[in-house]
């Protein structure tokens, strides 16, 4: 379901943020990469060329990151308001995830460092030895989230920000981090398990406020169909999967032919392999 307008038996019903899936904004940034430059030839397609340019990469990753941290937090369970790419100010900058519940409220910014490392302390992330500024951003998320929830609820509303962060090996130092930081399999078990301190009432009115995209955007209507940019993002992941798959063939083939067959057998297994390949890939 995408976020637009629509109408029922008493007129136009605006849906809520909860129509946002998770990691919309940076899957818009990296579909509008990829539309940016030539499609593959016919040949590139035959051989499993990576269909993913290297400029959209950055983004992809990020997108895979969001949605896998959105699953974990599905986990939840009923009593938790989980929305996702939470439009924030006047431009396009969201928040990755806001979550609602009894043990409180959370702005959570992720990070996608798969392959690397990442050691973190005090307002300090560095990922494989460089500086970053993810904390400083995850800290501002929180306090911004913060301020805009609080003026809809009328008084004072803390919102938590934390960091998950995908990575080959998370350490940690000395000083404590200035934002909590999980890795994704860790940050559903750990908003459970805080003490709670919302009753049942003040989470549904929470919920309530934090799902109105007006709380935290000057614009508080806008009409996009996200499902269409999933769809195109999740078409993208399909072909990245075939191009590797076609790749696979191709290295079978040519290990095939240097061990035993002809140069003509090895063409014709290719073209065979290949060719199930394109056809399996539509």
């Amino acid at each position: 379901m995408g976020e637009h307008t629509t109408t029922t038996a008493r007129g136009a019903a605006k849906l809520t943020l909860r129509a946002r899936k998770p990691g919309y904004a940076v899957m818009q940034e990296c579909l509008a990469i990829q539309a940016e430059g030539p499609g593959l030839t016919r040949w590139q397609r035959f051989t499993g060329a990576d269909p993913l340019r290297a400029e959209a990469a950055s983004w992809y990753k990020g997108a895979l990151g969001e949605r896998q941290v959105a699953a974990e937090l599905e986990a939840l369970g009923p009593e938790y308001t989980v929305l996702h790419a939470v439009p924030v100010g006047r431009r396009s900058t969201d928040i990755d995830h806001v979550v609602v519940g009894p043990t409180g409220v959370f702005s959570i910014n992720t990070k996608n460092h798969s392959g690397h490392t990442v050691w973190v302390g005090g307002r300090t992330l560095l990922v494989d030895g460089h500086r970053t500024p993810h904390m400083h951003r995850a800290l501002q998320e929180g306090e911004r989230a913060t301020a805009l929830l609080s003026a809809a609820a009328g008084g004072p509303i803390p919102v938590q920000p934390v960091i998950v962060v995908a990575a080959e090996r998370l350490r940690f130092g000395d000083k404590p981090p200035a934002a909590v930081t999980l890795e994704p399999a860790q940050v559903g078990a750990w908003i459970a398990g805080l003490p709670r301190v919302h009753s049942p009432e003040a989470v549904r009115y929470l919920s309530m406020l934090a799902e109105e995209r007006g709380t935290w955007h000057v614009d508080a209507v806008v009409v996009h169909d996200t499902l269409r940019h999933v769809q195109r993002f999740e078409r993208l992941e399909r072909d990245i999967a075939a191009a590797t798959a076609r790749r696979r063939l191709l290295r079978r083939a040519l290990g095939l032919g240097v061990l035993a067959l002809p140069a003509g057998a090895v063409l014709g297994y290719w073209w065979a392999v290949a060719a199930g390949a394109l056809a399996a890939g539509g």
